[in-house]
C-alpha cells in the first residue's frame, strides 16, 4: 500500500506520496510512487499511483514510452490538463484489457488509482482523481485535494486545515502531518517521501526533495505533533458527568418477540 496527496490552490500545487511497497511482514520495498513531466516554460505535469505496482508501473511505464516517440499522443502533446487525465484513462483501460482476465485466474483483482495535476500553457492549475475503470473526476474550489492509497489516517486534518486560499508552506507542512499521522498508524507507508511544490504560472517546478529519516524538518514534525496533540488534549476539561441531563443515554429499541414480523 501506499499513500499520495495533492492539493489544488490558489497559488499553486503541493504533491506528496510515500515509497513504501508491502508485500507482506517480510517484504518490503521502496518504489518511487511519483513522475513528473516538466518542459520548463510550457508545461509541469505531475502523476501519483497508488494500488498493484505491477499495474502502476505498466500505466507509468506506457506513458513514458509515448512521451518519448516523437509524433505520438502524449503528455507532451496535450494541449490541457483534462486531455492529459484523458490519456491516464485510456491507457489504465488498455492495461486492463491485456492483463485483468489474466491476474482474475490468480484471483489478483485490477487495483489502481492515479492522481494527476499540473498546469499546461495559460490554462490554470488543474487536479484530478484517476480510478481503475479509467474515468476520472476533477477537484474543485470547495475540494482542492485528493487522496489515494491508505487516505483514512491523513484525512482528518487535510479537512480541518486546507482550502482554496491555504498558502503553499501551510499546505506543504499540512501535506507532511497527514503523511506523519498515516506512517504512525499504518505499516505500509513509509520513508522515502516525495514532496513538490509547484507555483501557479511558472511552469517549472519550485521544489522536489526527497525526505528521509535525516530531514530535521519532517523529524520535527514527527516529534512535535504528537506532543502537541497530547498537550492540547490535555487542556480539554474532562466530562462533568453532573451536569449531564438524566436521560441522556441513547433509547432502547424493542426487539421483535421470536416468531413474528418486525413490522
Amino acid at each position: 500500500m501506499t499513500y499520495c496527496v495533492a492539493m489544488c490552490l490558489d497559488e499553486g500545487l503541493v504533491c506528496l506520496s510515500d515509497s513504501r511497497t508491502n508485500a507482506g511482514v517480510d517484504h518490503i520495498n521502496t518504489f518511487r510512487k511519483m513522475i513528473v513531466f516538466e518542459r520548463p516554460g510550457d508545461r509541469v505535469v505531475v502523476l501519483m499511483s497508488a494500488g498493484n505496482l505491477a499495474i502502476t508501473q505498466a500505466v507509468v511505464n506506457l506513458l513514458r514510452e509515448h512521451a518519448n516517440v516523437q509524433d505520438h499522443e502524449s503528455v507532451w502533446s496535450a494541449a490541457t490538463m483534462f486531455e492529459c487525465a484523458r490519456m491516464v484513462g485510456d491507457t489504465v483501460r488498455r492495461v486492463y484489457q491485456r492483463d485483468a482476465a489474466a491476474l482474475k485466474e490468480f484471483g489478483v483483482d485490477f487495483n489502481a488509482s492515479f492522481i494527476l495535476c499540473g498546469q499546461i500553457d495559460n490554462e490554470p492549475p488543474r487536479l484530478f482523481q484517476i480510478y481503475a475503470a479509467g474515468n476520472f473526476i476533477e477537484a474543485s474550489e470547495d475540494t482542492p485535494y485528493f487522496q489515494i492509497g491508505e487516505s483514512k489516517y491523513g484525512k482528518p486534518i487535510i479537512d480541518r486545515v486546507v482550502s482554496s486560499a491555504t498558502s503553499l508552506d501551510e499546505a506543504a507542512k499540512c501535506a507532511l502531518i497527514s503523511m506523519d499521522s498515516t506512517i504512525r498508524s499504518n505499516l505500509s507507508v513509509g520513508l522515502p517521501l516525495d514532496l513538490l511544490v509547484y507555483r501557479r504560472d511558472q511552469l517549472k517546478v519550485a521544489r522536489h526533495v526527497s525526505i528521509d529519516w535525516d530531514n530535521p524538518y519532517f523529524n520535527m514534525i514527527h516529534s512535535q505533533w504528537g506532543a502537541s496533540l497530547r498537550r492540547v488534549f490535555g487542556e480539554l476539561p474532562d466530562p462533568n458527568w453532573a451536569t449531564w441531563p438524566e436521560g441522556a443515554a441513547a433509547p432502547c429499541v424493542p426487539q421483535p418477540a421470536e416468531g413474528k414480523d418486525a413490522a
